[in-house]
């Protein structure tokens, strides 16, 4: 593994095969939330979705299949200090 700003990323298949990417979440509203993940290449992005508004803790996932890429300067505003010098993915 390689530390790049304080997160871990695979160098090889076998580390990529068994790597877990750091990943949080943000309510914006209760049925509104941002998840950003860090990926592969050692960037990360954020996504925003709609949610039930029921429990947060298990609606995060809706993400995959509802999230729509958020703009870097949206994403920072979200997540102000959990990827500070990390670049974000094109």
């Amino acid at each position: 593994m390689i530390t790049v700003e304080g997160f871990d990323f695979p160098e090889t298949i076998e580390e990529a095969s068994t790597w877990e990417p750091f990943a949080t979440s943000q309510p914006l509203h209760s049925c509104v939330m941002c998840y950003a993940t860090v990926r592969m290449e050692q960037t990360w992005c954020a996504y925003i979705f709609n949610v039930p508004g029921l429990t947060h803790r298990n609606e995060w996932e809706a993400w995959r299949t509802d999230g729509a890429k958020l703009s870097e300067t949206i994403a920072r505003a979200v997540f102000p200090h959990a990827f500070r010098n990390l670049p974000y993915a094109k």
